[in-house]
């Protein structure tokens, strides 16, 4: 059983009632999972073992939020965003094998920052204008910059959510498109990992552990995400997504 069956009952309960609460928050705005899991996790944890913790659960969450609409409708937001998924796979790939030789903390703020003052900046009423014709280059920059900090945390929500929230993605397809996007980078994760030492036979017994928390948090959260308007929807979206980069310039501080 490994790392698992070193856990006390304590430490155990906390790290199922982490993942349950980050399973609830993505079934309701559709990300932080990573984000919430590495926090809390990591609280009790070491952080290799936290981030191995919520690989399973990413890839099979991602993977029930891509497919809620169906194969086909999972197929378009692929097609549709094939140049950010294509520039996340490689920087993800890249930089995990980075991630036990890499300090952190500079990276967590130079991205908390910006993320934090975009989503206020939201909130008060701004809105960015993102060129069409710009498109690929946005999508390109969005995507190597949200998979080079994936590869190092198994964090790239914030990048994806405030490009899908800029480009005023509709609800229903901006929680499909977070899935599929999620779903990619997490498999590469899992492969990236496997190849660092990070996630392995003694690890991966606590990550499918945190399966029934995730899943369970995952639906729980769907039912909230279902009764929210679509304006109600971004402003929760924003106002998690600052949390999410406050927090994380917080855990670059602290290191």
């Amino acid at each position: 059983m490994g790392i698992l069956a070193e856990l006390t009952p304590w430490v155990l309960a906390i790290a199922f009632g982490v993942t349950l609460t980050a399973g609830f928050i993505k079934g309701a705005v559709g990300f932080a999972m990573p984000l919430v899991m590495i926090s809390g996790l990591a609280t009790v944890l070491p952080a290799e073992t936290a981030l191995a913790a919520l690989i399973l659960p990413t890839v099979l969450t991602n993977l029930q939020q891509a497919l809620r609409q169906g194969p086909q409708a999972a197929w378009e937001a692929i097609c549709k965003f094939r140049i950010f998924l294509t520039a996340l796979t490689i920087f993800i790939a890249l930089s995990a094998q980075l991630v036990r030789v890499l300090p952190q903390n500079m990276l967590f703020i130079a991205i908390g920052v910006p993320i934090v003052l975009f989503c206020l900046m939201q909130l008060r009423g701004w809105s960015p204008k993102l060129s069409p014709e710009n498109r690929l280059r946005d999508e390109g920059i969005t995507g190597a910059v949200a998979g080079f900090i994936g590869g190092l945390s198994g964090v790239w929500g914030p990048p994806t959510v405030a490009y899908l929230t800029a480009i005023n993605t509709p609800k229903a397809e901006q929680m499909r498109v977070q899935g599929v996007i999620y779903g990619f980078g997490a498999m590469v994760l899992i492969v990236a990992h496997l190849k660092s030492g990070v996630f392995n036979t003694q690890t991966a017994p606590l990550s499918v552990a945190m399966l029934v928390p995730a899943l369970l948090g995952m639906f729980i959260g769907g039912k909230f995400h279902d009764a929210m308007p679509q304006k109600t929807f971004k402003r929760a979206t924003l106002v998690v997504l600052t949390v999410a980069g406050l927090n994380l310039i917080r855990k670059g501080m602290m290191g």
